[in-house]
């Protein structure tokens, strides 16, 4: 993975994916003590980034492959992502989603045309499912992180924040498998070499800390954390060395401290943010970021989160 196979990804995703806005917010660069800028993905064209990820990996499937179809496996984002770009060049599209999987997530999947299989995530592989369909049916599997196509495409991310907010003194994105955090520091360092890359996990989902702590890929118990999008139980193969490589260090919220910045977001931006979005703007927020950092670059993930969730806050 390079630098310039984010910039070719760039290229490919201008026509489909938003340039999505960078906010800034006085009473939480006050409470937090820094000066923050939020990349709104949110506001993305599917209600998260991974419509990048997902429009560069379909966009780049041989043509005469991609008439078979795509699969993927996801709790909603990636699954939506994916369906969205199938029916943009008119494949259909197969996501296996858990069972739990929040009803705003699923119900949008659905309405973009893709067949949806479910599985119970505590006792199925949803990774064999998706390649079990995928050997049935003949179609290519979209993975949701650890794949150089998806993980280019999050990475123009971080292209666009440089752009909007520069010489940011440091970068906090949050975790799952490893993509997003993945692309953007690489398209970080390569832009501004001096800049600090800061990882963010749920307490409760904390596979990439222990991995970097053990320093190998640790696998952990499926997560129960409120941040549905983030409960991969295991760093990505592709991904871990690049988190390795990048990441100065990954730092832990819990599930209260993420309710409490959803609200924050809500009632001092006015902007909805799924869980998992706001985690590492809880991390800024609940200055769990080392002292020294001035300006810094918050990824809002997502903002696709159902309204009976948003109402137990």
């Amino acid at each position: 993975m390079t630098f310039p196979d984010i910039q070719a990804a760039a290229e490919r995703i201008r026509p489909f994916a938003q340039r999505t806005p960078v906010m800034t917010s006085r009473r939480f660069d006050a409470q937090a003590e820094v000066s923050a800028f939020f990349k709104c993905e949110n506001l993305q064209t599917g209600g998260a980034f991974k419509i990048r990820g997902a429009t560069n990996f379909v966009r780049s499937i041989p043509t005469g492959q991609l008439g078979r179809g795509v699969v993927a496996y996801s709790s909603g984002n990636h699954a939506q992502a994916v369906a969205i770009a199938a029916q943009a060049v008119g494949v259909p599209a197969t996501l296996v989603m858990p069972e739990d999987a929040p009803r705003s997530k699923a119900e949008a999947t659905k309405a973009r045309g893709a067949r949806i299989v479910t599985y119970d995530r505590f006792t199925q592989d949803r990774v064999a499912l998706g390649k079990q369909i995928a050997a049935e049916t003949g179609a290519t599997v979209v993975p949701p992180f650890d794949h150089p196509w998806i993980i280019a495409g999050a990475g123009t991310t971080a292209i666009e924040l440089l752009e909007q907010a520069p010489k940011l003194d440091a970068l906090v994105v949050c975790i799952g498998g490893g993509g997003l955090i993945s692309g953007c520091s690489i398209a970080a360092k390569h832009l501004q070499s001096g800049i600090r890359v800061f990882g963010v996990e749920p307490a409760d989902a904390n596979d990439t800390y222990l991995s970097l702590a053990a320093g190998k890929r640790v696998e952990i118990p499926q997560p129960a954390t409120i941040a549905d999008g983030l409960r991969s139980p295991m760093p990505g193969e592709i991904t871990f060395p690049i988190v390795q490589k990048y990441v100065e260090q990954i730092v832990l919220v819990t599930d209260d401290e993420i309710r409490a910045t959803v609200k924050f977001l809500l009632t001092r931006l006015k902007i909805l943010v799924e869980p998992s979005g706001a985690v590492p703007a809880a991390a800024v927020l609940f200055k769990k970021i080392p002292p020294g950092v001035g300006r810094v670059g918050i990824v809002i993930s997502g903002g696709n989160v159902d309204f009976e969730l948003l109402a137990s806050f």
